[in-house]
């Protein structure tokens, strides 16, 4: 029974605190516990509209039988069930569909070690239920034999906890952090109860009978808080009486009933009865009725009010579970790195990183604890279903990163991509996400630097990005091969067959079983048609770049082609009935993985180098679902690979048309060396660089500044910015700083930026001062964003495959014209019987363009593109068309056309290949033997990149 006793006719009357009434006016606490529901309804309905679904969940642990806890919990359950009776009846809009489960260990049972083993084995799962977000340890435990309460209380997750009863919350009660702990339930509702009187607590003076952990305890502190003066008292208190008639507000919650008579009550007291007790009553049918701690008949005689405790605290901690959770403001904390001189190596750099656990990043970001599968402390995968949940958010703004042609010293494009994300996020604290391609072991090792990133904008630990690939080469090259040898299997079984060892003597096919059915149909597989295969790997991680669901990446996978029949027609994996197998071998593969740069923000890898030839940027779906994470006023930085005459219009026109996204600022980077060497690329000039390798020391030559050099080179930097503005967006030009360019450099860069149509040019030093050194091009971005830029595709998507590749030759590439091989031309038409005709084209290319040639000739106005063989991707959806200086050839082959696209790759700055060492890779080694754990196949793949440039020289 809850009652609470005051001057109800005085308060009503507008009357003095102090007044005397000579009758009380008992007032029915419906009204108030009414208000408090609804308002918990309201909370939950608007939980519910920002994450459907959502229910708020609560669980309470019943140890025993005892008949004074059973009927707390009836009376919890019937609270909770009236309100999501009044849910159902009202639908969704002021739901209170809470969970409330009743786990109930029976006594005598168990052991006393198996009965507390049991208890905190239950606790445990419910602290990791995310479904759950309020336990109840109902007190006592009625065991026979005894159970350490202070324990099983404090195994309850605080934050769970919503009886308040753990060290945790009780101390933080204590200390007066009302704010960041759980109240427990009866005393947070009388301190509602009094505030709904409109009695004030500050400057009066408070007793407590009780010093219960439940009610006394928590509710002196409470009172005292709110400026109360309090004095506690208990059953052994000699002068009970005396207390009590001093007290302006009485809370008792002793357990004993009708300890308390109303003679001593002082005039107008306030009294809340917080007491369940049962005393005989004949005139019940059951034998005894329910009374409280204080004696009610002579109570009510000075003042009175009787309405029950309200409680709400499982809504609290629901909403306390779905706070980091709330699209806005991420908590998330940074960690700025004070830049060191001379400047550690990338290894040094991101051992001295002290990157937080990955699910407390994970957490932060709002991703729920179900969604993410942790791969060791710093990286997890992140589940596709995470994007469902969140499909009705708004998408933040999408900046895409490219650069100018890549050159054997690259131009920092990934460096320059995580320093933003730095500048944004942890210096102007928009949420940022960055996404980038996951490096696979050959690829990254030793030539393009062991970082993803370098300096003090990589991802983190280096060890963890570089050594440890998250698996995703090795299932592709499992699925290619199972596709392969299903087409041979397959076609070697119908080549042992013939009509007459079918095996069937009917003439009528309806009659067929199923056996005769499987025997009869066959596919007549051209093996001279058979997809090899490297190109079916390629697919299928384009596949993997392009889906955006586990149902997506499903039917791109069933509509492979992997041959022709010999009447001409298409064969699919789904004729195969291997495309269910292909999905489960791939479908992890399709989970981004989570990890973190050196000052803290997010990235998303997604999608290994293995695709390069065909979608040389990050998935799909790792940059919808950043977009959804970092909310309506965040930014997701993407890296769109090589240059803006390569990736760029394959992403706009190939990866934006599939996924529906629409960037807003592109970003593209240079560098001042690079455009020197695109200077030097010019028959007219005199002035040469010297020759130029990757992974050798730069010449001394490079280092010298050069005005007439480089302002030829920009012309280069002109036509790449005009490309990208084809496409309706704002263009940055980021210029990477390197310690060697001047100040004359660098303005003459920017110059000639601005006069070919960026909207801004700025200088970059994400290597050498992390976020703070591209706080510059952040603001610059930030403003960019905020235009109405119109994005457009090149072309229309329904035009002829021909024209679509004549298109892309003239506004991207600057050819006159193309020319199609007799053989691309009877593919073209094969594929246009096959109703393939309309879907986008795909010019596969090197790093370097159309060329594997790095000092080839700028101005290719004059030069026709010849289209030499034409392959389709029906699984990832678009035609692969191959020219004369490109092949789809395997990594690490021993062709010279390979070798010299290996030796030509970009080499960034900061990869401490050779340092200051005299003698090529003693610093590397070195690095290896201290920093490292001794890996004979690292060492050896090392050596191999070192013993590839010995080989060239």
């Amino acid at each position: 029974m809850f009652a609470v006793c005051g001057g109800a006719a005085a308060l009503r009357r507008g009357a003095l605190w102090s007044s005397r009434v000579t009758m009380a006016t008992v007032v029915s606490g419906n009204k108030t516990s009414q208000q408090v529901k609804e308002r918990l309804k309201k909370e939950v309905a608007e939980m519910k509209s920002q994450f459907p679904g959502f229910r708020p969940g609560l669980v309470v642990l019943q140890v025993g039988d005892r008949e004074d806890s059973n009927l707390y919990i009836s009376m919890k359950l019937k609270a909770a069930a009236e309100v999501q009776t009044r849910s159902e009846s009202m639908q969704v809009t002021f739901g209170f569909q809470s969970q409330l489960r009743r786990l109930k260990l029976h006594r005598g049972l168990y052991h006393y070690c198996e009965m507390s083993k049991k208890v905190l084995r239950s606790i445990v799962a419910v602290n990791e239920n995310p479904d759950v977000h309020g336990l109840i340890v109902q007190l006592p435990l009625d065991s026979i034999n005894p159970i350490n309460t202070e324990r099983v209380t404090n195994a309850v997750a605080p934050e769970k906890d919503v009886d308040g009863l753990t060290s945790v919350n009780a101390g933080k009660l204590s200390r007066g952090d009302l704010g960041d702990c759980f109240i427990p339930c009866t005393p947070n509702g009388c301190m509602e109860l009094i505030s709904q009187t409109g009695v004030s607590v500050m400057g009066k003076h408070a007793v407590v009978i009780g010093r219960s952990k439940i009610v006394g305890a928590p509710m002196h502190d409470l009172l005292l808080w709110n400026h109360a003066t309090v004095t506690t008292c208990h059953s052994k208190t000699s002068d009970l009486a005396q207390q009590v008639g001093r007290a302006d507000i009485l809370v008792v919650g002793a357990g004993r009933a009708e300890m308390v008579k109303g003679e001593w009550l002082k005039d107008g007291a306030l009294v809340i009865d917080c007491g369940i007790n049962y005393i005989p009553d004949e005139s019940k049918a059951s034998g005894k009725r329910v009374v409280g701690d204080v004696h009610y008949p002579s109570a009510k005689e000075r003042a009175g009010y009787i309405t029950p405790v309200p409680g709400g605290n499982t809504v609290e901690s629901a909403k306390r579970f779905l706070q980091p959770f709330t699209p806005g403001k991420w908590s998330l904390v940074y960690t700025k790195k004070i830049p060191q001189y001379p400047q550690p190596s990338d290894v040094e750099i991101s051992s001295s990183c002290q990157s937080k656990p990955i699910h407390q990043l994970a957490r932060e970001l709002g991703l729920f604890s179900e969604e993410v599968e942790l791969y060791g402390r710093s990286r997890a995968k992140i589940r596709c279903d995470t994007l469902k949940r969140m499909e009705k958010r708004p998408s933040g703004k999408y900046v895409v990163v490219t650069g100018v042609t890549s050159t054997p010293m690259g131009e920092g494009r990934r460096t320059i991509t995580i320093g933003l994300a730095q500048a944004l996020g942890a210096h102007l604290n928009h949420n940022t996400f960055a996404c980038l391609q996951e490096p696979s072991l050959k690829s990254s090792t030793g030539l393009m630097g062991l970082s993803l990133g370098s300096g003090y904008s990589q991802v983190t630990p280096l060890e963890e990005v570089t050594l440890k690939p998250s698996g995703q080469n090795e299932l592709i090259s499992a699925a290619g091969g199972l596709l392969v040898d299903t087409v041979k299997a397959h076609a070697h079984y119908e080549a042992q067959l013939s009509e007459k060892t079918l095996g069937i003597e009917k003439s009528d096919p309806l009659t067929f079983t199923a056996d005769e059915i499987r025997r009869f149909v066959r596919l007549d597989i051209d093996t001279d048609t058979t997809t090899d295969s490297v190109s079916l790997e390629r697919e299928l991680m384009t596949i993997l770049s392009l889906s955006s669901s586990e149902e997506e990446m499903r039917h791109r996978l069933s509509q492979i082609t992997v041959a022709s029949n010999k009447s001409g027609d298409v064969v699919t994996a789904d004729d195969l009935n291997i495309s269910e197998p292909l999905f489960f071998l791939l479908k992890e593969c399709l989970k981004p993985v989570l990890m973190q740069a050196v000052e803290g923000s997010p990235v998303f890898l997604h999608i290994s180098p293995l695709a390069g030839e065909a979608q040389g940027f990050p998935s799909a779906l790792a940059d919808k679902m950043a977009l959804k994470l970092v909310g309506s006023e965040g930014f997701v930085v993407t890296d769109a690979g090589h240059g803006a005459d390569i990736s760029l219009e394959k992403f706009f026109n190939i990866k934006c048309s599939v996924s529906g996204l629409q960037p807003d600022v592109v970003v593209m980077v240079t560098s001042i060396r690079n455009l020197e060497m695109y200077g030097s690329a010019v028959k007219t000039i005199t002035l040469l660089c010297p020759k130029v390798q990757a992974g050798l020391p730069l010449p001394y030559e490079c280092s010298q500044e050069k005005l007439k050099l480089l302002e030829r080179g920009c012309c280069h930097l002109r036509r790449q910015v005009e490309k990208a503005k084809a496409f309706g967006l704002p263009v940055i030009v980021a210029v990477n700083k390197f310690c060697s360019d001047s100040e004359a450099e660098l303005a003459l860069v920017c110059g000639q930026a601005k006069q070919a149509g960026a909207l801004d040019a700025v200088q970059c030093s994400s290597w050498s001062k992390g976020g703070a050194g591209t706080l510059a091009l952040a603001q610059a971005v930030k403003k960019a964003a905020e235009l109405s830029g119109r994005f457009k595709f090149l072309y229309d998507s329904q035009i002829p495959a021909v024209d679509k590749l004549r298109t892309v030759a003239q506004k991207v590439y600057g050819l006159e014209d193309i020319e199609i091989s007799p053989k691309a031309k009877e593919k073209l038409a094969l594929y246009t019987k096959w109703g393939f005709g309309n879907l986008p084209v795909f010019i596969t290319n090197t790093h370097l363009t159309l060329t594997d040639d790095h000092m080839m000739q700028m101005d290719p106005s004059d030069s026709i593109l010849l289209i030499t063989d034409v392959r389709v991707n029906t699984g990832a959806g678009f035609l692969c068309c191959l020219t004369d200086s490109t092949d789809l050839f395997p990594l690490f082959s021993n062709s010279p056309k390979q070798k010299r696209m290996i030796l030509s790759s970009p080499c960034f700055h900061g990869n401490n290949l050779y340092g200051d060492s005299k003698k090529p890779g003693c610093n590397m080694l070195s690095t290896l033997r201290s920093n490292r754990p001794k890996s004979a196949a690292f060492i050896q793949l090392t050596l191999q990149h070192l013993y590839i440039f010995m080989l060239d020289d």
